[in-house]
């Protein structure tokens, strides 16, 4: 009787202790937040956004960390590796956690060694062009593709990127043969894009929705079932009779695997509250994102369902790291 009592104290000892580091949570030195890809992509973006609102609510400073490379599991490998105290968060993409760990030999496990906290937001792509690029519209391009397919290569943000799998995707439905060009993250595609250096590129709204606004970059089809109120004049792969060309990538925010329950929910808590504010709602909308009000638990399981998605994808595309 006594051992049940003392094994029922200590287990609200520990309870009560684990509340109250939450509580004080953060409090002991700025929070890092880990992007796997370069400044000014749209990972950056977001991770950014989050910081400035998180430090604003939580009166605490959160730094953004770029780590890119390596199909974005650099900073996934730093973040799975890191001390479970919550310090240590993840803005990731389906990239690294769905696709690269069916191409690379890591160093730590995407599902187990990473704990969710929630999806940010989910954008489509848009199938890009560059102002030397003198098709009009998709037909055109595909057309130009299949009668001069040395002339065209596509770009994306690295070997297995979401970009790489749009970008076969659209060879395949369509029957043409560009080649694939990697990149170390949007920004610099796109300046080659723009240079003429590579014609087409599938890239998400986050990331290139400014370009196409500002005239540098031409939209010809966004990859999603219905068209983006933001870009109402670009029609969908779906309308153009490529609907195996619908791939989005989502964004979502993790923190080292084992990290106290109590914390991961706070930080949840502060993620749904942060995606609820009217500027953060309106800035999403602009990137041509949508957010989706999820649990930790679903967010988790869309997770895995995501990652066994893309694995047959990478295999049926016979993707191959380099």
């Amino acid at each position: 009787m006594k051992r049940k009592i003392f094994i029922a104290s200590s287990f609200a000892i520990l309870l009560v202790g684990a509340t109250a580091w939450a509580q004080d949570y953060p409090s002991a030195k700025p929070v890092k937040i880990l992007v796997g890809a370069t400044a000014g992509g749209g990972t950056d973006i977001l991770a950014r956004m989050l910081a400035d609102k998180f430090g604003q609510s939580m009166k605490q400073s959160f730094v953004v960390e770029n780590k890119p490379g390596a199909a974005n599991t650099l900073a996934a490998d730093a973040a799975a590796k890191a001390p479970k105290d919550g310090y240590t968060l993840l803005v990731a993409t389906n990239t690294g956690q769905a696709i690269a760990p069916h191409l690379l030999k890591l160093a730590y496990d995407p599902l187990k060694d990473l704990q969710p906290i929630g999806m940010v937001v989910v954008v489509p792509h848009l199938l890009l062009v560059g102002p030397t690029e003198k098709a009009r519209d998709s037909k055109e391009l595909v057309a130009a593709m299949k009668s001069n397919p040395s002339a065209y290569s596509y770009a994306s943000s690295g070997i297995g990127s979401t970009q790489h799998i749009a970008g076969e995707a659209l060879n395949m439905t369509a029957g043409t043969k560009a080649v694939h060009i990697p990149y170390k993250g949007s920004s610099a595609a796109h300046t080659d894009l723009i240079g003429g250096q590579v014609q087409i590129m599938l890239d998400t709204t986050s990331s290139a929705m400014g370009q196409v606004k500002a005239g540098k970059l031409r939209a010809l089809a966004i990859t999603t079932a219905k068209r983006s109120p933001e870009l109402p004049e670009v029609p969908t792969v779906r309308e153009l009779g490529m609907p195996d060309v619908e791939i989005s990538t989502w964004y979502g925010l993790y923190t080292t695997a084992g990290t106290p329950k109590a914390i991961v929910d706070k930080l949840h808590t502060e993620l749904k509250r942060t995606l609820q504010l009217a500027d953060v709602q309106e800035r999403l909308k602009s990137l041509g994102g949508n957010s989706e009000d999820q649990t930790i638990q679903q967010f988790s399981d869309f997770n895995r369902s995501e990652f066994e998605r893309f694995g047959k994808m990478v295999k049926v595309a016979n993707i191959k790291a380099e």
